[in-house]
């Protein structure tokens, strides 16, 4: 479903230009949950935002679903990847109802039904239809974040990108959002990219996992490995030994 071979991505230009990805490749399959953990900068979101057609400078191939992304946001796309962002609040147009934001993809898209699909939408992220007519500023951190993913949720893509979707949470409903997120892969057979810096998040999200440091990846394994505690390289030992091990997550 994503295909990633020696992607390089930079901000900057010129004596400012700064390589955030250096040559990374990796493959998800079709209905996987894959995980990039590491530090704050390591390149991790910036390869979502760039999957995501978010990202201007870069190089490299980029291919989702099997065609070849070029730059831009294409409506092709969109139609099959949605991206959930970190932070609940930043991501909701303050003055926009709750149905405003989940009808404005259906109508950038030009998809009627728009009532229905919208309570649809609410009722798959566990939302009532009284939440329609309300504000971000009157709904709960974790509320917040189920309306995003509903918004992701509502072109019925097959893919989602998902930037520490729970990180910005009070940890009492960090794994409620977790789990929802399990059931929504099941019930709609989702792929997911899923970045974390807690690696109790990617034992609990993801079958594979790769590690990123300074814009490369330094390793790639198996979740049960990390459980095990089998890994090669110092760093992905160093995150495992700083995070007690992992913590385990619903």
């Amino acid at each position: 479903m994503i295909e990633l071979k020696d992607l390089e991505v930079w901000y900057g230009r010129g004596a400012d230009r700064r390589a955030a990805v250096q040559g990374v490749t990796l493959r998800l399959e079709a209905g996987e949950s894959y995980g990039l953990v590491g530090e704050s900068g390591s390149g991790k979101s910036t390869i979502l935002c760039a999957v995501a057609g978010l990202a201007r400078d870069w190089r490299g191939e980029i291919r989702v679903g099997g065609r070849a992304r070029g730059r831009g946001r294409k409506s092709v796309f969109a139609r099959q990847l949605q991206m959930v962002f970190q932070d609940p609040y930043g991501s909701l147009h303050p003055r926009h109802t709750v149905e405003t934001t989940l009808a404005e993809p259906l109508h950038i898209q030009r998809l009627g039904g728009v009532t229905e699909r919208v309570g649809a939408a609410l009722d798959a992220v566990g939302l009532s239809g009284a939440f329609r007519y309300r504000y971000p500023h009157q709904l709960s951190g974790g509320q917040r974040q189920r309306v995003a993913i509903a918004r992701a949720l509502i072109l019925k893509p097959k893919i989602l990108l998902l930037d520490e979707p729970t990180s910005a949470l009070d940890v009492s409903v960090q794994a409620e959002v977790l789990n929802l997120l399990v059931r929504l892969k099941e019930e709609f057979r989702l792929t997911y990219l899923f970045v974390s810096h807690d690696l109790g998040v990617v034992a609990h999200m993801c079958e594979r996992f790769a590690v990123m440091q300074e814009g490369r990846i330094v390793e790639e394994t198996e979740v049960g490995n990390l459980r095990r505690g089998a890994l090669s390289h110092p760093f992905t030992r160093e995150l495992r030994q700083a995070y007690g091990g992992y913590r385990r997550h619903g």
